[in-house]
């Protein structure tokens, strides 16, 4: 089993930046992919940013809303997967939740088998 918690939320002005984190503990496989998704309120969730397992090459994407703000990466020596978010708008504002699994999917927000955390809020004022 995997437990995911979620850190780093908090309210910023439109313009700011926040680094969110996920520390993972238990069996972590080389083979797992990790990612980030979020859900705003009244929306359903969606993806935000990928990083692929390390046997895969480790390449990273993401969701065109995000594309040249957010920066996903981990730290494999503790776990831990990160989310920069810079430049960040109003309509970031959401849910932010940790993911990690071997078919994470952030267009289709699919993680079939795979575990979640437990979300930490990020709310962006005008």
């Amino acid at each position: 089993n995997l437990h995911l918690v979620e850190s780093g939320g908090g309210s910023v002005q439109a313009g700011g930046s926040l680094r969110l984190s996920c520390a993972a503990s238990g069996v972590v496989y080389d083979t797992y992919q990790m990612g980030w998704f979020r859900q705003a309120p009244g929306k359903e969730r969606e993806g935000a940013a990928l990083i692929d397992s390390d046997v895969s090459g480790g390449s990273t994407s993401y969701v065109d809303s995000v594309k040249g703000r957010f920066t996903i990466s981990k730290d494999n020596t503790d776990h831990t997967l990160y989310l920069q978010m810079n430049g960040l708008k109003p309509e970031d504002t959401a849910i932010y939740y940790c993911a990690v699994g071997h078919a994470l999917d952030i267009v289709a927000v699919a993680n079939p088998y795979g575990y979640w955390g437990q979300g930490t809020q990020v709310t962006v004022s005008s």
